[in-house]
Parts: structure tokens; C-alpha cells; sequence
């Protein structure tokens, strides 16, 4: 499809850029094949029929941002770290990027807070390998030192609350470089509701990627080079989405990153069930894309021509997305990662 379809005009002042006051105290626009309905993320709960399987990502957000100086007073630098390659005892190898006044070679040693950082070769993209050495373990120090890897679009530095606001309430496997964002509106009374109501809950892993946020550039959507995420899914997610099945329940997504992980995942011999066990996927939902898996997806509002827009744009059908998307520029809705939800609780036709 041509990327230009996924345009549209954005206002500034309509990016959150801080969560609402309460996790659940964000707006909702329900799109249905019917229309639009404007509602409040603490009604979701309501909405999402007894029966269903709720699917959420429990990836924990890292404070993967690193802020340091070369070794003997140089210049600033700043480190993002994407993937852990190893460990060894009080050392950890990385793959990460870096931003510095001049380039960071091979060698180089640079002090971030109690971590002590040595480059290594350069990767793919630009990528680094690095070395971190932390007395007590990398682990605790960069819990300490890190920073939280906000999008670019909030145009701010973390602040303390981030820390608790920028992960979900039910995060458990430490590796994103990003947040689940649709699961950052739901609470542990949500949760609690929705099994009191007879929902099901089952979790599986997507560790994000900074590609997430990488701008679609070509002008066919195809010819865009998707970014790999590494996922897991456990055998007692694979049973949950079988046992919905075998019930007649919607298998509902928290997240677009949980749609790809699942779609993914899903066994080719076909009965909307997934395969358990890791992986890595590439996989770019666009309109076009036959859902083996999801019936209902609750999301955020997404950058224009984005891969995440093409996959709400693929589930809810792409005249109604957009439509859905310029009512909600028109009613000034808050948008991208701490913004307002949108919920889909039927696929488009």
C-alpha cells in the first residue's frame, strides 16, 4: 500500500507528552463497524465480553539510557543499550548506539555514573558492541545509573515518575528499549475486574525495539525494512489462546506489540492457535494482512506513517482508521505513548 494513506496531520500541542494523573483516567474511542464512540479507558474493563482471553506483553522496560562522559573528563556521551550479548561475572557485553561529539572508536572508555563502559567493534545500522563493568553487577548499577529511554516525540528528559509511569503495572522480563504503551493504562483493579467478570488473562513477551519508533521513508509500505523483536511464547499462553478457542472467546490484544507477537506465533496448520517457544519477528501487519489470531486490540494513537498505524489500519480497515484518526484530531484527543487508548472489539471488514 502507498505510505501516504497513512498520513495525517498531527498538532504538536496533542502529543502527551506526561501521563494522565491516573493510569485509567484517559479518554477512548471505541470504533466499531457501526461508528465511533467516545468513552474512559476505566470503562474498557466493561466492554470486553465475559469469555475472553486478554493477552498482555510483560516486558519490562530497562533504564537503558546511558549518560557519561569519556574516561579523564571528555566530552558527553550518551549510550542507548538495546541488547544484552553476554555476561560474566561483573561484566556484560551490549549492543547499543552512541551519540558523542566526536566518533566513538574502538577502545574508547567512558564513565557513566558507577558503570564503567569500553567500546568495542562496530555493528549493523551504526551499532556499537560495548562493554560494561560495574562493581556488584551490571544489573543493580544500571538500575541505578540508567536513565528511561522516553520516545524522541516527548522532547524531554526522563523525570523520576517515569520510572513508574513508563512501564506497566504487571512488567516481569527486563529487555525493552520501549514500552508495551497500550498496557500502560491498566491497573491491578482493572486486572482484577476483568477475571472477577470471567476474562481470562495470559501473558507473553516482546521485548521492543527502538525500530518501533523508526519513520517509514519509502512511498510503498512493502519495500520498508521492518526491525527485529525477539518474543516468547510460553506454553501456558499457547493453552490459554486454545482454550478460548474451544469456548467460542475473543482472543483480545493489550498492544500492537502482542498482535505480532501471536500473529507470529500462530501454527500454519491454521485453528487461530499459536505455537509456543521463542523467536524473532520481522513481521509488517498491513492492511491486507489475514488475522490467524487476534479478534480485538485495544491501542494508542500512533505517528503518522508508521508500521504501527499500518497495523491498526490492518485490523480496523483502513477507511475507518482514518476516519477514526481525524475524529480524534478534531476532539482533541492525547496521542502516542502517554496519550489516549483506542478500542477495537471486532476486526474490520
Amino acid at each position: 500500500m502507498r505510505t501516504a494513506l497513512l498520513d495525517y496531520d498531527l498538532p504538536d500541542d496533542l502529543i502527551a507528552r506526561r501521563p494522565p494523573a491516573e493510569r485509567d483516567g484517559g479518554r477512548m474511542l471505541v470504533v466499531r463497524r457501526g461508528g465511533l464512540e467516545h468513552r474512559r479507558v476505566r470503562e474498557w474493563v466493561e466492554l470486553v465480553p465475559p469469555g475472553a482471553l486478554v493477552v498482555l506483553n510483560d516486558t519490562r522496560v530497562l533504564p537503558a539510557r546511558l549518560l557519561g562522559r569519556r574516561a579523564g573528563g571528555g566530552g558527553r556521551v550518551e549510550l542507548l543499550l538495546l541488547e544484552r550479548l553476554g555476561a560474566a561475572g561483573e561484566r556484560e557485553r551490549w549492543r547499543a548506539i552512541g551519540h558523542a561529539n566526536r566518533p566513538l572508536r574502538p577502545g574508547a572508555e567512558i564513565d557513566a555514573g558507577e558503570l564503567r563502559v569500553t567500546v568495542g567493534s562496530r555493528g549493523a545500522g551504526g551499532s556499537l558492541e560495548i562493554e560494561l563493568v560495574a562493581a556488584g553487577g551490571v544489573g543493580a548499577a544500571l538500575e541505578r545509573s540508567g536513565h528511561v529511554p522516553l520516545p524522541p516525540y516527548l522532547g524531554r528528559p526522563d523525570e523520576p515518575d517515569d520510572r513508574v509511569r513508563y512501564q506497566t503495572v504487571y512488567a516481569a522480563a527486563a529487555g525493552s528499549a520501549a514500552a508495551p504503551t497500550a498496557g500502560l493504562h491498566l491497573t491491578e483493579a482493572a486486572l482484577e475486574r476483568l477475571v472477577a467478570r470471567g476474562v481470562e488473562i495470559a501473558r507473553v513477551t516482546l521485548h521492543v525495539g527502538l525500530g518501533t519508533f523508526r519513520p517509514v521513508t519509502v512511498e510503498e509500505l512493502s519495500e520498508h525494512v521492518m526491525h527485529a523483536e525477539r518474543f516468547e511464547i510460553g506454553a501456558e499462553a499457547a493453552e490459554a489462546i486454545r482454550r478460548a478457542r474451544a469456548r467460542g472467546g475473543p482472543v483480545v490484544a493489550a498492544g500492537t506489540t502482542v498482535v505480532r507477537a501471536l500473529e507470529s506465533a500462530a501454527d500454519p496448520a491454521g485453528g487461530g492457535v499459536v505455537l509456543p517457544g521463542p523467536g524473532e519477528t520481522r513481521l509488517l501487519v498491513q492492511p491486507g494482512h489475514r488475522f490467524a489470531v487476534i479478534d480485538a486490540l485495544l491501542t494508542n494513537l500512533h505517528q503518522p506513517r508508521s508500521t504501527l498505524l499500518a497495523l491498526v489500519a490492518a485490523f480496523g480497515g483502513l477507511d475507518a482508521v482514518r476516519a477514526a484518526y481525524r475524529e480524534a484530531v478534531a476532539a482533541r484527543y492525547r496521542f502516542l505513548s502517554y496519550g489516549d487508548a483506542m478500542w477495537f472489539p471486532e476486526r474490520g471488514s
